[in-house]
Parts: C-alpha cells; sequence; structure tokens
C-alpha cells in the first residue's frame, strides 16, 4: 500500500451553511398568451425561465451556445449574473450544472437542442443514478426542427432519454400543457 495506511487524513470540513428549502417555487404571476395563439415551446420555455427566476434568486440557467434558439437568451438578459454560457460543450454544462444543483445550493436549468444533449449521455445517466437534482431542456426534439436540417435531428434523443432510470421526459406538446399548469 506504499505507506497510504500510515499517512494522516485531513479532517473533513462541512463548512457550507445549511439551505432551508421549505417551499415549492412558483410564478409570482401567470404566463399572459392570447387564447389560441400559436406560441413555440421554446418561447414558452425562455418565459418561465424569467418567471422562475423572478421568483427564485436561486435559479440558475446555463446554456451550451444556443440560447438563442432555446429562448434562455430571455433568462440572460433579465439576470445575467445568473446565466452561465458553457459553449459547445454540453458534457461540461451537464456536469457544471450538477454542481450547481449540489447540496441544494441553487436550482439549474440548462438547455441545448435536444440531439446535443445525447453528446452527454454518461454524465445524465450517472446523475440519474446518483439521485441528483437535473433540469434540461432539450428544443428541437424528434423531427419537429424544420428548417435548420438533419444534423441538428435528434431522431434517437427519446428513445435515449426514456432509457435514463428516474428521467421525466416531456415532448414538445406535453411541456405546453405543462406552463399552463404552472400558471
Amino acid at each position: 500500500m506504499h505507506g497510504a495506511a500510515e499517512q494522516p487524513r485531513p479532517k473533513i470540513l462541512d463548512d457550507a451553511p445549511d439551505i432551508i428549502v421549505d417551499k415549492e417555487i412558483s410564478f409570482k404571476s401567470a404566463l399572459e398568451y392570447k387564447k389560441g395563439a400559436m406560441i413555440a415551446s421554446r418561447v414558452a420555455y425562455g418565459d418561465a425561465l424569467v418567471k422562475l427566476g423572478e421568483a427564485c434568486d436561486r435559479v440558475v440557467v446555463l446554456d451550451a451556445d444556443t440560447k438563442n434558439s432555446t429562448f434562455a437568451l430571455k433568462f440572460k438578459n433579465v439576470f445575467p449574473e445568473r446565466f452561465i454560457e458553457c459553449f459547445i460543450a454540453e458534457q461540461n454544462m451537464v456536469g457544471v450544472s450538477l454542481g450547481c444543483g449540489a447540496r441544494n445550493r441553487t436550482i439549474p436549468f440548462c438547455s441545448t437542442f435536444a440531439t446535443f444533449f445525447t453528446r452527454a449521455m454518461d454524465q445524465i445517466r450517472m446523475a440519474a443514478v446518483s439521485q441528483s437534482h437535473l433540469n434540461m431542456a432539450g428544443s428541437h426534439c424528434g423531427v419537429s426542427i424544420g428548417e435548420d436540417g438533419p444534423s441538428q435531428m435528434a431522431l434517437e434523443d427519446i428513445a435515449a432519454f426514456r432509457a435514463i432510470p428516474n428521467l421525466v421526459y416531456f415532448y414538445r406538446l406535453m411541456l405546453c400543457q405543462l406552463v399552463v399548469q404552472w400558471s
């Protein structure tokens, strides 16, 4: 063991103050869309992030250089000090998000195109195994991306994410329904 057993171990410090999270976060005011309006789910996501940011200063948003497409830019414009640009490094973004959410210090939301989240499947799988708090929004999922083309199309995203234990996957129409319900 090369003398490892004899080496003194440093004392473990647990000096971070406790954070008591005693209530759920809810919007201070409802999202306001006109009845029958055609609102893109990614626009609703950006609006919801801003509402969550207004409701709780522990909400942080991370994005992988797609903030103009995922509409995380709306959050950045209102709360730039709580926005982390991770650029084209999705694995790193998921890892940073997990670190942000550790010990309930912040409530991270990370976003990119769904197909790019598949690059971080190992980090996402290990987050699920370790029961970490991870909120992800993958836009342009499935075959619903329109003119961005096949390199942005996540044909395998639904199947891959459905295989992750304890992961709840909402497809686009479900997200719109949830935003209305959360309001």
